[in-house]
């Protein structure tokens, strides 16, 4: 390679970087980071000693990541035989897994990377949930400005602020990718409805493939929304079978798109499968994992919880402080998805780019997710409603929060609010642009990454070339690159007249034109009636390019409105240190006291060398954990040493900082002769070699 082709070679490599790097999916991508470091600060500020929330289950979430990129390195066979609740199997599904995130558990080791790994999740999570939610809203035809309040509302709305210990819970960013993308692959809006010609399978892969990776990361929230995806499935048949009746043949689906479809849909089915079997393991082995009636009253948040804010919401926290005195679980109760978003999605009823239906499907599914999130509230006893779903929906009984669904609620008032911020420009800056020309309906911009209008080509579609005129465009092989999607011109008996239809171009000679012309445009299956698309078109009328632009400015308010509402007060306390006794422990070991959260702590601590260990903490409490618990209340004795021998402990560490108050405070001073075991003190800590 020659000097010249390396010049030409790195000025079309510095053309495409800096083509990517100014696409709308980069900077929005970048925007949705920057944003997620400024909103849930401090949380990077001390990654490695600091952690959001509590020291509950956020320790318990570090081990899990920690956890399952340990065993996929060392042995995928047994990830969900974990090191903790030893000698139990199946102990890695006793709660939601993250295994999802298992790739970053890959990287370091010990407690001090698991915490710093969970640090970095929790804001990357927060990122996705703009990103995906955007990219959705996007996709379905919102201006940038509504997408945008749309992302914000969904990744900061109040009600997450109660969630911040619970990164299964906020880790939500994986519905709203996926949503988009199927929708991307099928070629389908809000505004346009489904087009053919933007049918793209790739997309549709892709989108199976997100959302087998949600459901991965725990079924809390992966269940609904596999359930989502059945009723989407579903609603597409019955359209289908419905379309095939009316047209009385039968529509065609192009073989890409159904084979995309057929290979996602099974994959999606395995990988959901292939989850739930451990848990159905587990529920067998552990009947009293199964949720009751009585545990989802509990959750089951009264209709003033959907107005309520949690406490560390900046904006709303202090002033929601006596409606959250008469929750009886404020932390999953408090669900408000924003004031500003509810008087945005309001507002996109009445005034909106999506047609009336479609807004009142929006509507009406949120209706819906509300009537569901409220649990046994709903009509006295959530019967019909949640419960019918419990005693009679696969899985259902395994989801004892019902309050979480309010992110449906969100996903939905978010369209609602982007439909209402989503204003149609006028057709000259529309032409300025290379942005499609409004049509019949109103502006119709173009979804993001897709083709733009040249300008030009509609004077050769319409079969006229001026005298002289330099090369343009004519309709041509679809390989060639898709230009016009709507205000193209097509020759008709009257003349040019607008339709709507994706016309291939190719570059052709002037005066040539005419004879080398081949019309391809046809009609998709969005378009208007025939007498529409050849009734003549007024002209749009000519706006001020100023009050153009103070009105783009003025969408702005909606945004900065639920970012205030999205700053948070999330206490960010000390992770727990690991004790020097700890290091390098050797398994299977039982750490002194056994009970409480700081069951979780020695699950973090374990990540240095997972070691089996006998200490863990679920909703419930094995059998053999009980067992084992109870006969180390009277260690050292003989009695318990032969019991913890016969099911295999060889280590017992005491901490007994943590002693007081519990049934081991005097464990230090008990006699250990005549035994059989070994006494070593490591600083104030205690451990004993069986």
């Amino acid at each position: 390679m020659d000097v010249d082709q390396i010049r030409v070679f790195g000025r079309r490599l510095a053309g495409v970087s800096w083509r990517v790097a100014r696409h709308e999916w980069t900077l929005a991508a970048v925007a949705a980071l920057l944003l997620a470091v400024v909103l849930t600060w401090p949380t990077l500020r001390d990654p490695a000693s600091t952690i959001p929330q509590d020291t509950g289950d956020p320790t318990l979430q570090a081990w899990q990541v920690a956890w399952g990129g340990h065993a996929l390195l060392t042995n995928p066979f047994q990830v969900w035989h974990s090191n903790t609740f030893y000698p139990e199997p199946y102990t890695y599904a006793y709660s939601d897994t993250l295994l999802g995130y298992a790739p970053f558990g890959m990287i370091g080791d010990g407690p001090v990377a698991a915490v710093i790994r969970y640090n970095l999740l929790y804001m990357l999570t927060h990122a996705l949930a703009l990103f995906g939610a955007y990219a959705l809203a996007r996709q379905v035809g919102a201006g940038r400005a509504g997408a945008a309040v749309a992302g914000v509302s969904f990744a900061y709305a109040p009600w997450k602020l109660a969630q911040a210990g619970h990164l299964h819970v906020i880790s939500i960013g994986g519905i709203a990718l996926a949503l988009a993308m199927l929708a991307r692959g099928h070629g389908w809006s809000l505004r346009h409805g489904h087009r053919p010609d933007r049918v793209r399978p790739g997309w549709a892969v892709a989108g199976w493939a997100v959302a087998a990776w949600q459901v991965t990361l725990g079924f809390g929230i992966g269940l609904p929304f596999a359930y989502a995806l059945g009723l989407i499935c579903l609603g597409v048949a019955v359209t289908y079978a419905v379309v095939w009746r009316r047209r009385r043949s039968r529509p065609a689906v192009p073989r890409g798109l159904l084979l995309a479809d057929l290979a996602g849909g099974i994959g999606f089915a395995v990988v959901t499968l292939a989850m739930a079997a451990p848990y159905f393991e587990v529920v067998a082995r552990n009947p009293s994992g199964r949720r009751t009636v009585a545990q989802i009253e509990m959750f089951s948040p009264p209709w003033r919880g959907f107005v309520t804010a949690p406490p560390e919401s900046w904006l709303w926290g202090e002033r929601h402080e006596a409606a959250r005195a008469t929750l009886g679980f404020p932390g999953e109760m408090t669900l408000l998805p924003g004031v500003v978003l509810l008087s945005l999605a309001m507002a996109g009823l009445f005034f909106s780019a999506w047609r009336l239906r479609h807004r009142l499907m929006l509507a009406g599914a949120a209706l819906v997710s509300v009537a569901l999130a409220a649990g046994t509230t709903f009509g006295g006893d959530g019967n019909p409603g949640y419960v019918t779903l419990v005693e009679h929906a696969p899985g259902w009984d395994g989801v004892r929060t019902p309050g979480r669904l309010v992110l449906w609620t969100t996903l939905l008032l978010g369209l609602l609010a982007a439909g209402a911020l989503t204003v149609r420009e006028p057709a000259s800056r529309a032409v300025r642009d290379g942005e499609p020309a409004p049509g019949p309906t109103g502006g119709q911009p173009p979804e993001p990454g897709a083709e733009s209008a040249v300008p030009g080509a509609e004077s050769v579609v319409s079969g006229a070339v001026e005298p002289g005129a330099p090369p343009t465009l004519r309709p041509a092989d679809p390989a060639v690159a898709m230009v016009a999607d709507r205000g193209a011109l097509a020759p008709s008996a009257e003349g040019a007249v607008p339709v709507r239809a994706a016309v291939p171009a190719e570059v052709v000679v002037p005066g040539q034109a005419q004879a080398a012309a081949r019309p391809m445009l046809r009609s998709a299956a969005w378009s208007e009636p025939a007498a529409e698309q050849t009734a003549p078109r007024k002209p749009a009328p000519k706006r001020d390019g100023g009050q153009w632009r103070l009105a783009r400015l003025a969408l702005l308010v909606p945004l900065v409105l639920v970012l205030l509402e999205g700053v948070n007060r999330t206490p960010h306390v000390p992770a727990p240190v690991q004790p020097a006794v700890l290091r390098g422990l050797t398994g299977p070991a039982l750490v002194l006291p056994s009970d409480g959260i700081r069951e979780l702590h020695v699950m973090l601590w374990s990540t240095d060398g997972f070691p089996k260990v006998v200490n863990g903490l679920a909703s419930f409490t094995p059998q053999s954990q009980e067992r084992i618990r109870a006969a180390s209340m009277t260690f050292p004795d003989a009695t318990s040493v032969a019991y913890l021998r016969q099911v295999g402990v060889r280590t017992v560490v005491l901490l007994p900082g943590w002693a007081p108050g519990t049934p081991w405070a005097d464990v230090a001073a008990r006699p250990v002769d005549g035994l059989g075991i070994s006494r070593e003190m490591v600083g104030e800590d205690v451990i004993y070699r069986l």
